[in-house]
């Protein structure tokens, strides 16, 4: 994007979000970091954000105190050095303009960013005092504005931890010197210092304390930055076209830093469990978020997550669908000379197919769409078939045509109709038959073909046989015993390999059961690993604040942390058991088996005794793979 775009407008009726800006953004298929810059009207904020944008211009400054920026802006650029994911910057209009009708979207506005947030740079002036903390009091109303699940209630605010962004202070025009007690500190020892609370236990100090609560338990990674005014105070208005050299070293070093940092530590924006937000993602959790708020609700991340994950499993469908038929489309060259081949294409395809189809997919817990998916291939892949067969029919229909042009002309003129017409016919039939077979790349239906094209010849055959006065009437019944024997050892060859070509089939879509067993046990190994890696992480940061607030005298806070800790640690526990897995694996065996396609229709209407093998043969298979997710 060349410059910032407005994503939600603040509208006198409400929030708005704009098309034009969801269409740039669901362009984006690449994984989205998000870096949302929030505080009050005419600090500066839409300057930092330019200079996260590697520009001097491009979100609006204004040099006057009336607000510039209204609703949230978005600005979608290169990420420096990550060429594989997007930057995105939404810079969001300044809370607490005395013009505004009402301060209610300004709260809106705030728990948007929240929600959206890599990172969250929180920007104000001069110091951290009692009167900034109170300016921040959007952040004591977020257990209000969001919720993490549809059990939440406005007190149970522990899963925001989950998915809240980095928090980063940025103090402007900064002026004070960095000590405490005489000593020298960081800017981040200055913001844990600030964010201590008041020890005496009176209702004052409770509504005093409720924003430094806030702050450490919704955001237990924090940073802060510290920074001079840029210029002289003449000079602000001008600010856009000042180049580095002409600005305070006070300024652009911290500023240069405060880049590198989020460049550095924000990570890819992620939904709980670990799935990666593209731009086209954030674009659907912007409208539906936004959608919520209209409608006069609270927003619910697992709500939104569940109707989103129907829309992009949906898609992850349709994407990998199309994936599997580019490949075989690219791959398969038909006819083939046999089914097999064709079957090892679609193998090869169905993994791909697959191995896209999950790496997109998410929260499919019945697993419904993985089942569609396999059905959807399996039906394909017939699809495939029949163009193979269809092929090959008119290849060998087309060569026994010219094959087989004097035989007919022969017949048709009653050439063979006299004496020794009969073997001269053999002869010139067997001439076809030789022919036939030894012309290549003819696929898959030459047998069939060649074994219809011999039986459409038995009863000219025999009314030869019967018109040759050379041969007597023994000899006429043993060439008719041979004519009988050879169309049954046709028909039995007939009807083993149509049985062979049914064994194939069922071996191969017992592979794909496995391949699609073997394919969600790896997924879920890889989400129960991402999810105790998050537990781990939460374990880490909660420990962390249980100590702070121990140390500072306020055991309630502290037990109630220690709570939490134990139920990520029961969670972690309950993850590690067996039947963590296996049900899942159990889930999704049971409606591939009720799922199971035509094919065993067929099966079972030409060769029963194949099903038993092969039921056995799918039994075997789910207990093996439900037995080694107990291992893993």
């Amino acid at each position: 994007m060349e410059a910032p775009v407005c994503l939600v407008e603040n509208r006198p009726d409400g929030l708005r979000v704009s098309p034009e800006a969801l269409q740039l953004l669901s362009e984006i298929r690449k994984p989205v970091v998000v870096v949302s810059i929030i505080g009050l009207y005419r600090t500066g904020k839409s300057y930092l954000m330019n200079r996260l944008a590697g520009k001097t211009s491009g979100f609006s400054l204004g040099s006057t105190v009336q607000a510039k920026t209204k609703g949230i802006w978005m600005w979608c650029v290169p990420y420096p050095e990550q060429p594989h994911q997007t930057l995105v910057l939404l810079d969001t209009e300044g809370l607490g303009d005395t013009q505004k009708d009402s301060s209610q979207n300004d709260s809106w506005i705030f728990a948007l960013a929240v929600l959206l947030s890599s990172t969250l740079v929180y920007n104000s002036m001069g110091i951290i005092d009692q009167t900034a903390l109170d300016k921040l009091h959007f952040v004591t109303e977020l257990s209000k504005r969001i919720k993490a699940n549809t059990s939440s209630t406005c007190e149970d605010a522990s899963e925001f931890v989950r998915f809240f962004p980095t928090f980063v202070w940025t103090l402007r025009d900064f002026t004070v010197q960095l000590e405490w007690d005489g000593q020298p500190i960081t800017e981040d020892q200055y913001l844990e210092h600030a964010l201590e609370l008041k020890k005496d236990n009176t209702k004052e100090n409770e509504i005093l304390n409720l924003p430094h609560k806030c702050i450490r338990l919704f955001f237990p990674k924090r940073k802060c930055f510290i920074f001079e005014c840029p210029t002289k105070r003449k000079n602000l208005p001008h600010l856009e076209q000042m180049e580095d050299s002409e600005l305070e070293p006070e300024f652009v070093e911290p500023a240069n830093s405060f880049c590198r940092y989020v460049f550095q530590t924000s990570e890819k924006k992620t939904l709980p469990g670990g799935h990666v937000v593209t731009g086209d993602f954030l674009a659907k959790l912007i409208k539906t978020y936004v959608d919520t708020i209209c409608r006069g609700e609270v927003p619910c991340l697992e709500n939104a997550v569940v109707a989103l994950a129907k829309i992009e499993n949906r898609a992850a469908l349709q994407e990998a669908v199309g994936r599997y038929a580019e490949l075989m489309d690219q791959d398969l060259q038909i006819p083939t000379e046999n089914l097999q081949e064709l079957l090892d294409v679609h193998k090869k395809c169905e993994e791909q197919a697959l191995q896209m189809f999950m790496a997109r997919a998410f929260k499919d817990d019945k697993h419904q769409f993985q089942v569609e998916l396999m059905k959807t291939v399996e039906s394909k892949k017939e699809e495939y078939c029949s163009k193979n067969e269809l092929k090959s029919s008119e290849i060998c229909s087309a060569l026994l045509n010219s094959l087989s042009e004097n035989l007919e002309k022969n017949i048709n003129d009653g050439s063979y109709s006299r004496a020794g017409g009969h073997q001269e016919f053999l002869n010139d039939l067997q001439k076809v038959e030789e022919q036939f077979l030894e012309t290549p790349k003819k696929g898959i239906m030459a047998g069939k073909f060649l074994r219809k094209f011999l039986q459409g010849k038995e009863v000219i055959g025999k009314t030869i046989l019967k018109s040759d006065i050379s041969i007597q009437k023994k000899e006429k019944e043993i060439e008719d015993e041979k004519m009988k024997a050879k169309a049954k050892e046709q028909e039995q060859e007939a009807q083993e390999q149509e049985m062979e070509m049914l064994k194939e089939k069922l071996e191969a879509q017992k592979q794909s059961h496995e391949m699609n067993l073997q394919k969600l046990k790896e997924k879920m190994v890889e989400e129960r690993n991402q999810r105790k890696a998050e537990n781990d992480k939460m374990i880490e940061q909660k420990l962390k604040e249980q100590q702070a607030f121990l140390k500072e005298g306020f055991e309630q806070e502290a037990n109630q942390l220690k709570k939490e800790i134990k139920q990520l640690k029961k969670e972690n526990e309950a993850m590690e058991e067996p039947s963590w897995i296996s049900s899942a694996l159990e889930t999704l065996g049971n409606a591939l088996a009720d799922a199971m396609p035509i094919i065993w229709d067929k099966v079972l209407d030409a060769f029963p005794e194949l099903i038993k093998y092969f039921e056995s043969e799918l039994i075997f298979l789910f207990q093996k793979v439900l037995g080694s997710a107990s291992t893993s």
